[in-house]
């Protein structure tokens, strides 16, 4: 087979770059603390505004601060004497009441950064402001375990920076189906038989070659393991519910894969918060309630956490355009029914004492949450993975 001819042939493999730069090496590896639980991460992109996700309805300072946009009292879901949820979150509701979700307040990091991109990439990386990091700490936690990469699933066409790591990355597949097709398609079938081509012991086509044939390999593992199960709960129509119904399938179906990661976009909110941001919780809600009940219909919601996130919060006061401009710390939420501190976790930050640029000072290092993770649920070295130690939290 002619050099130019394995190149043109192997260009269907641009189609699999989302799948990870891994080798058929790993498939020996042994799985070491790989459990049985897994993580479920969601990230809301954009900064959501979590002062009107987690009202603090009875500040007046939150009334002042926001006359236009401000979430009133008469419709806020109280869940305590303080804080209530906005009104779009009522399935959240019915978690937080069964004692499944627990809401950590303030969550950030020193020297907090309000550009879009680079809060994404310190979150998905786990690093400081002062660091720019390569790896994603799920990436890591795929490297520091021999793990396989399907071990890592991003529901999604292409792959975050969470997912990939220095030696192996997880697998981007929006849908197992069509991931399995262009595993199968011809011309990729073409260059995985000329596996003793002399030109394939040069490193760059080496290393292509065995990056194919292990994509082929967990395509067809992931597509197997899909339709052997089906989905117990109905899903609303929309983008992000389609990724959950995903998730629960493959979950429901016992893939070997312990860390799931999904993302609802559109929270960059401007200029007309109040719709948007609206539109946007009914849908995450609604799609969480539908994936839980799914897992709990399918015995599977015992072993799962989930983990929602987003890059920043928003300024304390709107904007002249019935909007929030970015801002810093913000809230997590935590999913689950193993949860050792259901509820709010701790206090809403003093909406009279913001840091210099008007936002709420963070009191939880977002990392720490992460550590919390690894160490008590994924059972992993932490530090091995976030290279540094933090305080563990006691939600789980």
């Amino acid at each position: 087979m002619e050099r130019r001819a394995f190149l043109k042939q192997s260009s269907l493999a641009s189609s699999l770059l989302f799948v990870p730069s891994f080798i058929r090496a790993f498939d020996a590896l042994p799985i070491n603390k790989n459990g049985f639980k897994r993580l479920v991460i969601i990230q809301l992109s954009g900064g959501n505004d979590g002062l009107n996700t987690i009202v603090p309805y009875r500040n007046d300072l939150y009334y002042k601060s926001r006359p236009s946009i401000a979430i009133p009292q008469s419709e806020i879901l109280k869940i305590t004497d303080e804080l209530g949820l906005h009104s779009s979150l009522g399935p959240l509701q019915k978690l937080y009441d069964q004692g499944f979700l627990s809401i950590i307040n303030n969550v950030g990091y020193p020297n907090p950064n309000r550009s879009h991109f680079r809060a994404m990439d310190i979150w998905q990386t786990g690093s400081s402001a002062e660091q720019t990091l390569q790896t994603g700490w799920i990436g890591r936690y795929l490297d520091s375990n021999g793990i396989k990469p399907y071990n890592a699933l991003e529901i999604d066409d292409s792959l975050s920076l969470a997912l990939k790591g220095r030696t192996i990355n997880g697998i981007a597949v929006k849908d197992p189906n069509v991931l399995f097709r262009t595993s199968q398609d011809p011309y990729f079938k073409n260059v995985l038989r000329h596996y003793h081509d002399e030109h394939l012991s040069e490193h760059n086509l080496g290393y292509l070659y065995k990056t194919m044939i292990s994509a082929e390999s967990s395509a067809k593992y992931i597509f197997e393991k899909h339709k052997t199960s089906s989905n117990a709960s109905t899903f609303p129509k929309n983008e992000f519910a389609r990724q959950m119904k995903t998730a629960a399938r493959l979950i429901n179906s016992g893939i070997d894969t312990k860390v799931f990661y999904a993302s609802l976009d559109g929270f960059d909110t401007h200029a007309n918060q109040k719709n948007s941001q609206s539109r946007l919780l009914k849908v995450y809600a609604e799609s969480i309630e539908a994936f839980v009940m799914d897992l709990i219909k399918e015995g599977t919601f015992d072993d799962t956490l989930i983990l929602t996130f987003s890059e920043f919060g928003r300024r304390v006061k709107q904007n002249a355009a019935n909007g929030t401009d970015h801002g810093a710390a913000s809230n997590v939420f935590i999913i689950g029914n193993q949860l050792k501190t259901p509820g709010i976790y701790n206090e809403l930050a003093s909406l009279s004492n913001l840091d210099e640029n008007g936002d709420l000072k963070y009191t939880v290092d977002f990392r720490s949450i992460y550590a919390t993770i690894l160490d008590k649920w994924l059972d992993v070295s932490d530090t091995d993975v976030l290279n540094s130690n933090f305080e563990k939290l006691k939600f789980i």
